[in-house]
């Protein structure tokens, strides 16, 4: 391949002669020049995008230990919170059980006549003693709730113990109750006993079934126990009659009153007033003639009466 050059300083063109391989060379060696550019290009290209990646993936990962070191916190917030809600729930159940113990208690010192200044279920028992530093330590968690525990035991155990006591006692109290003691009259005097005696109107010897208790006309008459008033009203021979049903098969009656003060059908308690005294029906001065009846049979009330002494 032959090249003219033309140029000003030379008057005469250059010639150049140059083979085949040589310009083969030459045009190879022009086309590459731009590749290895553009190659080059590339792969700086390449390294800056994986450098980038790195770094985004580095930063990910830090972003992605951060949000899971938050999550990790978060879970420990909620289980703390929820460990003292229970703690909060199981101490409210504890005090609403103490309170039942009190008010328990309150009914026991009644019911037993207990004294009420040495057992005082409005104050905390009384404790004290010197204060001593040298041996504190912390309450640990797995401690406290071991003892949360044994005090709720304790308290179950108590509430079991103590409503079984107060049965025994209420059982006791409501025997005593509707069980006949003392006199039928606030004030007064026996005048006649039970038994065989000279009846007042026709002098002859008669029977009588109960005891009389003469006093002041339209003195209380009361009730000798609890029971459910049975009849109240005229009946021969009593005047104004007043009978309550103790239960068990016991029966009081309450003659010749002056006024009657309940009706059938009527609770009334022991030493409630049922009528005023009076001189009514078969009678020769102001009494009231008080019966008692076991099983529909008259018994001897003084027996009763005497009860209440013991």
């Amino acid at each position: 391949m032959n090249i003219i050059l033309l140029t000003k300083s030379r008057k005469s063109p250059l010639n150049l002669h140059l083979r085949r391989s040589t310009v083969l060379g030459l045009m190879s060696a022009a086309l590459m020049t731009p590749l290895l550019f553009i190659a080059t290009g590339y792969k700086l290209a390449q390294m800056n995008t994986r450098s980038d990646a790195m770094q985004v993936a580095a930063g990910g990962a830090r972003e992605g230990g951060t949000v899971a070191q938050l999550g990790q916190l978060e879970t420990v917030v909620r289980d703390a919170r929820e460990g003292v809600n229970a703690l909060t729930l199981r101490v409210g159940q504890l005090q609403a059980r103490i309170i039942r113990l009190d008010a328990l208690g309150k009914r026991l010192v009644e019911v037993a006549n207990l004294d009420k200044g040495e057992f005082d279920f409005d104050h905390p028992p009384a404790q004290g003693g010197p204060a001593e530093t040298s041996h504190l330590e912390p309450v640990k968690i797995p401690d406290f709730l071991k003892e949360l525990d044994r005090l709720e035991q304790q308290l179950a155990d108590r509430e079991q113990q103590l409503t079984a006591l107060e049965s025994v006692l209420m059982s006791r109290t409501l025997q005593a109750e509707v069980f006949p003691t003392g006199r039928p009259v606030k004030k007064g005097w026996a005048s006649s006993h039970f038994g065989y005696r000279t009846d007042p109107f026709t002098g002859k010897r008669a029977f009588h079934y109960g005891v009389d208790f003469a006093g002041v006309e339209g003195s209380d008459i009361i009730s000798v126990a609890a029971g459910v008033v049975t009849y109240a009203g005229k009946k021969y021979g009593y005047g104004n009659l007043v009978e309550v049903d103790h239960g068990n098969g016991i029966s009081t009656r309450y003659g010749h009153n002056k006024v009657i003060l309940v009706k059938v059908g009527e609770k009334v308690e022991k030493g409630q007033v049922l009528a005023k005294m009076g001189s009514s029906g078969r009678s020769t001065g102001p009494h009231v003639h008080f019966e008692v009846l076991k099983n529909n049979k008259h018994v001897n009330p003084i027996r009763y009466v005497k009860a209440a002494a013991r």
